[in-house]
């Protein structure tokens, strides 16, 4: 009876012993861990650097970019004249706002190239307004947003993929806003056009309004 209790009782202080060894042990590993702080040299790697590059290739969680046209605006190697998705009423005004945010420093709210820097000395952009940018095609806008040109540089880091997209919907909005014809009207508003050309409203008044024939 005393024996097995003795036996008991040391086989309790090896477990003992040998979770308290383990324990300790873990400790010393996670305090004292083999690693490389940054920039430190390792003599494992031919060029001696502990920092490893990218396995060429390598692609990132999210970011497979299988879309030609989404992410670089081309198509068969050139510059495409479509959109990658439809362009919305809401896709519009994102692009007007986005526009306005980080276009017009340099373009002016109209796209003409006037912005305030350029009112202050910076180099005049082209105006979107010109033959060349009223034909070229929408994939051109967003490669210059995403590449840079000349003395822009890239906004890649800036405006998202979709909001390049976006911005240059809308800067064939100010495009059309220049160049419009009434056939590009809606029927049903060509009327409200054709009586302010005149000088007459829709409903055969003045258009500013009913006049007494006085004059201020």
């Amino acid at each position: 009876m005393k024996s097995s209790r003795k036996f008991a009782r040391f086989r309790s202080l090896v477990w003992l012993g040998a979770v308290a060894f383990l324990v300790s042990g873990c400790r010393i590993d996670m305090h004292i861990q083999p690693k490389y702080l940054p920039y430190e040299p390792s003599s494992f790697f031919a060029d001696g650097r502990s920092e490893r590059p990218m396995v060429p290739g390598t692609v990132a969680r999210g970011e497979l970019r299988t879309d030609t046209l989404l992410f670089t605006g081309m198509e068969n190697g050139v510059e495409a004249n479509r959109f990658p998705f439809p362009i919305t009423k809401a896709d519009l005004e994102r692009g007007r706002e986005r526009f306005n945010v980080y276009c017009t420093p340099c373009h002016d709210y109209t796209g003409s190239g006037n912005g305030m820097i350029v009112q202050r000395g910076f180099p005049h952009p082209p105006s979107f307004h010109s033959d060349r940018l009223r034909q070229a095609p929408v994939g051109h806008f967003y490669g210059v947003m995403t590449n840079g040109f000349g003395a822009m540089y890239s906004y890649a880091d800036r405006v998202d993929v979709g909001d390049r997209w976006r911005i240059a919907a809308y800067i064939r909005v100010l495009q059309l806003s220049r160049n419009a014809t009434l056939d590009d009207v809606p029927e049903a508003e060509r009327s409200i056009l054709a009586g302010e050309s005149t000088g007459q409203t829709s409903t055969g008044q003045p258009a500013g309004g009913q006049g007494t024939g006085h004059s201020e």
